[in-house]
């Protein structure tokens, strides 16, 4: 299957999922309406019973899950914590379809970004899949890194395995939900990327398996707590509010003309200001014939 094809078909299984696992989120509250029945709200297909993604934000990951890096070597997540705003990245490595769009769509939106890894942020790729090995993860590294293409991303873009242990209480503090098929030997999962604070507490959710690059710097701001960035990002971000429902960055019209006004006034005083300094104007007539000034035509 070519390339374009296989990636439409994972975006529309993508959304698929998304949409399925949204009917469990307590804030909807509503029933798919058949007939004259209502089912309740979290009725799934049997495959995706366990598949979804519910919102912790503000959650804490737990510091202490051991896990090891792509070099084999024990880490603990606390060892990523307090440095940089991170990106949380659950996958498999060996997953057919799915997880390699989301990082293939993670590593498009990152070279478009400014912002560099391991200088403003880091990225914590983290398989899901007990049964992965480092050398997956190496390989898996090797392989994104190559594509991102800009220098010493390898310090900050970490790609793990782990235990079961570690991995159950990753994702339950992320709200990542999956299942495991034993027929196929594959997993059914939902799509998302998680932005943390440097401290590791969850502070935006990004789904699908391509990401707006300008939603993603402005969430790494807001989770770096202004310590990156740009005046004009400041800007934006008092123009701009993160909705946890879309995962999207909206215009808030209200600060929006707030500002158009401030720059109203702004500009009316300096011009009043430089019209005040330059003095009142002379004004050129044209001479009687007993005055004798010289003016120029």
């Amino acid at each position: 299957m070519r390339r374009p094809v296989r990636s439409t078909i994972s975006k529309l299984i993508a959304a698929s999922v998304l949409a399925l696992s949204a009917l469990t989120v307590p804030a909807c509250g509503q029933g798919i309406t058949q007939g004259t029945t209502s089912p309740p709200a979290n009725v799934r297909p049997p495959g995706l019973k366990n598949v979804g993604i519910e919102q912790r934000l503000n959650q804490q990951v737990p510091p202490d899950l051991t896990f090891r890096d792509e070099t084999g070597k024990a880490v603990q997540l606390g060892d990523y914590f307090g440095k940089r705003p991170m990106i949380l990245n659950l996958v498999y490595y060996q997953c057919p379809m799915l997880c390699g769009e989301v990082l293939s769509g993670l590593s498009s939106t990152l070279r478009v970004l400014k912002f560099d890894v391991g200088k403003e942020f880091d990225v914590l790729t983290v398989s899901f899949d007990p049964k992965e090995t480092p050398e997956i993860a190496a390989a898996k590294k090797t392989e994104y890194l190559r594509r991102y293409g800009r220098p010493n991303a390898a310090e900050g873009w970490h790609f793990l395995t782990g235990p079961a242990a570690s991995i159950d209480a990753l994702t339950k503090a992320a709200g990542f939900q999956y299942q495991y098929d034993p027929k196929n030997g594959q997993f059914a999962h939902a799509t998302a990327i998680v932005v943390l604070t440097p401290e590791g507490k969850i502070a935006q959710y990004y789904y699908g398996v391509e990401f707006a690059p300008k939603d993603l710097r402005l969430g790494l701001i807001q989770a770096s707590q202004n310590k990156i960035g740009t005046v004009v990002d400041q800007v934006l971000l008092y123009c701009y509010h993160y909705d946890p429902d879309t995962g999207k960055y909206g215009a808030i019209i209200s600060r929006v003309l707030q500002l158009a006004a401030g720059a109203t006034v702004l500009i009316l005083g300096t011009f009043l200001i430089v019209m005040f300094r330059m003095g009142p104007t002379k004004v050129l007539r044209r001479p009687t014939t007993n005055d004798t000034t010289n003016y120029v035509r």
